[in-house]
């Protein structure tokens, strides 16, 4: 179908105010009296708090409201699985772990007066493998576990494996039986974080009417509402989450973070309360992808069919669990991958330690999954003499098939969308000695959720969306105004976004996330234009006395037949603006997916290891494209950070201690790290809403990886089973091989 406005490159609605200055963040506000607070962290993974003593600091210069552990006893937050101190209540956790909070005039004095509170700990016996932490006998982190609201099940007895979720199909010991060749290797990945340039932050205040006025970065502002009135026991009507913008993502700001304390201040010193984490404990203390153990096994038969297929998952949940929604990562279940299996048992742990907690970041859990399972994919190829494309080929999904862990798709595209990135990579040409070329695949569901939009059109002849939603950068906020522009047919320049604070907005929105804006926020903004678009032509129909069915809209003017007239006007006459409504609620199983196929080509030095990636292809099958150049930045932004995850990044732990403290330290890919990219485009009429279409924003991500490693085996002849694919460990396992 051919569009005005939908599927042509659109700029960004945010791009001017945010070059310009004009963006207005978190950190931008500053209310008269304002303090700033501060809190001190924890030196030690475990350890029981003999004793704090703040009398100094409580007589310190500008010092205002101090809080401990005993100021907090039995409060516990969470995003809707609630395990986590406001602060330390009686024992520490993790090293960083925030044990006092101060509120001072200044920064300065806040950081002063953290150095003048004493703290006598008594060590404890702690645990930072996951998966030791996951046996029996081994140190409990939470003993009270099963008392946590948003426990997803409870348990017999405590464990530090608080999730575990198993996935079965067939009989896995009658499927390997069955088998002529069992593959069997061990994965792991590191933490890393999300990289945004706005640390965490939040300024909370307690207004004239006894409301709690919160600014935060928070992407889900209706879940920070609910995550603050369930730990505090106070009605949600008396809490307000205003709009700011949001400085970087990534998924890494769903959850509350220094929200409660802030909150605690402002409600003992009586003033606005600012909190802006530095970035040195954004690295000790930040939430970032998980780290974990991936074990795969997997038998087929000599002709390459798979008939058995196992994986055990152990992600390090850290000291808390509640930075996550519900606890559970279902991402990393994609380890089963797109084929097909006639037995399969996809086991999958969430683990405490007593590392740093573990968040969301992009695509949670898939790119750990989705390295394993198509590391392990290329390894099985090569132990049955089939090359890895071939063998994929010969075992993805295809329609009317179920994942191993049970969904179901329609129109399902892997065999397409592995087919073009194959031709566009030149995949099967020549090339020289120790270059190389890997496959990796992955697919996407868009996740679900609710929300509801208003639109107006006003007197003034304006147009201006409602919405609840706050943009963290994916561009929804340019889509929506997109589709509004479509239906109604006019400038998409014209329309304005207004964005409510939670007061305005619905209390049941689910925010923006997991490709959320594209299945949710896109059929809201429909079907509110089309509701304001009826009413329009219904008032129009009334006082021009044109039959509704011959009234079309051309921007400013109504139009039948040979007779123009404005709409603005038609709204002075009658003194009142149009409002458009929708409410979407989605939040089921998507019925689509997306795949996603890239090749990797990189060269070895065979001398010193160093690998240099030397192009990157990937394919995706989509739906309709909204927003063509957007899309293109989701893809190019997705690969970019899939490089980092897979030859750069990684957030060193040593003994529960962050051993990085700044971007000088912590590597990020910069524009010499990045290769030719290309992009091929597998159209499919299938998708979700009104436009049918799909999520882009994640599925980028996890087959860069895997798709590197690939390549180096094919380069070079070794493998590499752990992230990030270094030069210093494809040299030492070069030597290994040569003897």
């Amino acid at each position: 179908m051919s569009y005005q406005v939908v599927g042509k490159s659109t700029p960004r609605t945010d791009n001017t105010a945010k070059v310009t200055g004009e963006a207005r963040y978190t950190s931008d506000v500053l209310l008269p009296g304002t303090l700033w607070a501060k809190t001190l962290r924890s030196p030690h993974a475990h350890a029981r708090i003999v004793q704090i003593d703040t009398s100094r600091a409580e007589r310190a210069p500008g010092v205002r409201a101090i809080l401990t552990g005993n100021d907090v006893r039995g409060i516990l937050y969470g995003r809707r699985y609630r395990d986590i101190s406001v602060l330390a209540q009686d024992k520490v956790r993790f090293i960083g772990e925030r044990v006092a909070a101060v509120a001072a005039d200044t920064l300065e004095q806040a950081e002063a007066a953290l150095d003048l509170i004493d703290v006598r700990y008594e060590d404890l016996p702690a645990v930072f493998d996951v998966v030791a932490a996951a046996k029996d006998g081994a140190p409990l982190i939470h003993p009270d576990m099963n008392n946590y609201k948003g426990l997803p099940k409870q348990f017999d007895q405590p464990t530090n494996a608080f999730v575990q979720d198993v996935f079965t199909r067939g009989d896995i010991a009658s499927g390997f039986a069955q088998a002529d060749v069992i593959v069997e290797n061990t994965y792991t990945v590191p933490r890393v974080h999300q990289g945004f340039l706005e640390p965490h932050c939040c300024l909370v205040w307690i207004d004239e009417q006894e409301r709690i006025q919160i600014w935060s970065p928070c992407k889900v502002p209706q879940g920070l509402k609910s995550s603050m009135a369930a730990a505090f026991d106070i009605p949600k009507e008396k809490i307000r989450v205003n709009p700011v913008t949001i400085g970087g993502d990534f998924g890494g700001k769903g959850a509350p973070f220094d929200e409660p304390i802030a909150y605690l201040l402002a409600l003992r010193s009586g003033r606005p309360v600012k909190m802006v984490m530095e970035y040195r404990e954004e690295f000790i203390a930040g939430a970032p992808r998980h780290s974990g153990v991936m074990r795969l096994k997997t038998g087929v038969k000599r002709d390459g069919t798979m008939v058995a297929h196992e994986m055990e998952a152990y992600l390090d949940a850290g000291a808390y669990g509640g930075f996550r929604p519900g606890a559970v990562i279902g991402g990393v279940a994609h380890a089963g991958g797109c084929y097909r299996a006639a037995h399969a048992r996809i086991s999958v742990s969430r683990v405490y330690t007593n590392n740093l907690p573990g968040g969301q970041f992009r695509a949670p859990g898939e790119p750990q999954g989705v390295f394993a399972a198509e590391s392990h994919i290329d390894c099985v190829a090569r132990k049955v003499g089939m090359d890895p494309a071939a063998f994929r080929m010969k075992n993805l999904m295809v329609e009317g098939d179920e994942t191993l862990t049970g969904s179901h798709y329609k129109d399902i595209k892997a065999k397409e969308t592995l087919t073009a990135v194959l031709k566009a990579s030149g995949y099967d040409a020549p090339k020289a000695k120790n270059i190389g070329r890997g496959v990796a695949m992955g697919y996407r569901g868009p996740g679900g959720g609710n929300t509801a939009m208003q639109l107006s059109l006003n007197p003034d002849g304006s147009v201006v969306i409602h919405t609840g939603l706050f943009e963290q950068g994916t561009g929804t906020y340019t889509t929506i105004r997109q589709i509004v522009a479509e239906e109604l047919r006019c400038d998409p320049e014209t329309i304005r976004i207004d964005t409510l604070d939670t007061d305005l907005g619905v209390s049941y929105d689910s925010g923006i996330g997991g490709s959320r804006g594209t299945r949710v926020a896109s059929s809201a903004a429909y079907s509110a234009a089309c509701d304001a678009r009826e009413k329009l032509l219904t008032m129009a129909e009334k006082l021009l006395n044109w039959p509704k069915a011959e009234i079309t809209l051309d921007g400013d003017f109504l139009v039948h037949q040979k007779k123009r007239q404005r709409w603005d006007e038609l709204l002075k006459g009658i003194g009142r603006a149009i409002t458009g409504e929708a409410v979407t609620r989605d939040d089921g199983h998507s019925p689509v997916t997306a795949f996603a196929a890239q090749v990797a080509e990189v060269a070895v030095d065979s001398a010193t290891g160093e690998v240099t990636l030397r192009k990157l292809t990937t394919a995706h099958d989509t739906g309709a494209i909204m927003n063509p150049v957007g899309h293109q930045g989701q893809i190019d932004g997705g690969v970019v950070q899939g490089v980092g995850y897979g030859m750069i990044e990684y957030l060193p732990v040593l003994d529960g201690k962050v051993e990085v403290a700044n971007f000088g330290e912590y590597k990020l890919p910069n524009i010499q790290d990045i290769p030719v990219l290309k992009t091929v485009i597998v159209e499919s009429a299938s998708g979700v809403g009104p436009y049918k279409v799909k999520g882009i924003g994640e599925n980028p991500i996890s087959p860069v990886a895997p798709a590197i490693a690939n390549a180096i085996e094919d380069a070079v002849g070794v493998r590499i089973r752990d992230l990030p694919l270094t030069a210093e460990k494809v040299y030492r396992a070069l030597r290994e091989k040569n003897g």
